[in-house]
């Protein structure tokens, strides 16, 4: 059981890391210290949701069905791409720091900031192969499905409490305007990059 516990954390583990959608906002969101746990938290859910119904059949159900994870494919573009407009511009333009920042993030509002967590999480495609299909593949050679699937939410819990807590203790030294652009424009990069790979390589392809 324990080996399975440590297979899930490992393999878990390593594709969270490289989903970079939702890490790159919930970093966002915790250097402004705008709502960055509730965004963490929702990531974490929506994780072990995934993983649970991953491992206990939801992937036939999505074989079955191919024409979904291409809607969801175009749709993450889109959404991605508006992203990543947005922080680039934000970097091109600049802004005041973090004073602003958590004004505008109590004007936003909670809520907007939940879909917008949301959005980056069920619209890219990658998340669905790795949760639904790839990581269950793994977890049905081990000893123990439940044991996987907890280590793999372990994984999942334990990354993103890192990036919400290591986010907002670093934010008073990025402070400065210069390093919101910095910031701004390494995330509208890698939002870029990730729906372009996503525009050019069919979902199948990058499993």
């Amino acid at each position: 059981m324990l080996e399975s516990y440590l297979a899930g954390l490992v393999v878990c583990g390593g594709i969270i890391v490289a989903i970079g959608a939702q890490n790159a906002y919930v970093l966002g969101l915790a250097v402004r210290r705008r709502y960055h746990w509730w965004s963490a938290g929702l990531c974490m859910s929506t994780d072990l949701l995934l993983l649970t119904a991953g491992m206990f059949g939801m992937s036939t159900l999505l074989l079955a069905f191919p024409g979904t994870l291409a809607a969801l494919r175009w749709l993450g573009v889109a959404f991605l791409g508006w992203l990543a407009i947005q922080a680039l511009y934000r970097a091109a333009a600049g802004r005041a720091g973090l004073a602003v920042e958590a004004d505008a993030a109590r004007d936003s509002g909670i809520a907007r900031v939940l879909l917008a967590t949301l959005a980056v999480t069920v619209l890219n495609p990658q998340v669905y192969l790795d949760t639904l299909l790839l990581i269950p593949s793994i977890g049905a050679q081990q000893d123990s499905a439940v044991a996987f699937v907890v280590g793999a939410g372990s994984a999942s819990i334990l990354w993103f409490s890192l990036l919400a807590w290591g986010g907002a203790l670093l934010s008073p030294w990025l402070s400065r305007p210069l390093a919101w652009r910095c910031i701004d424009g390494a995330i509208g990069m890698m939002m870029a990059a990730i729906a372009l790979q996503l525009a050019i390589a069919p979902p199948g392809a990058m499993a």
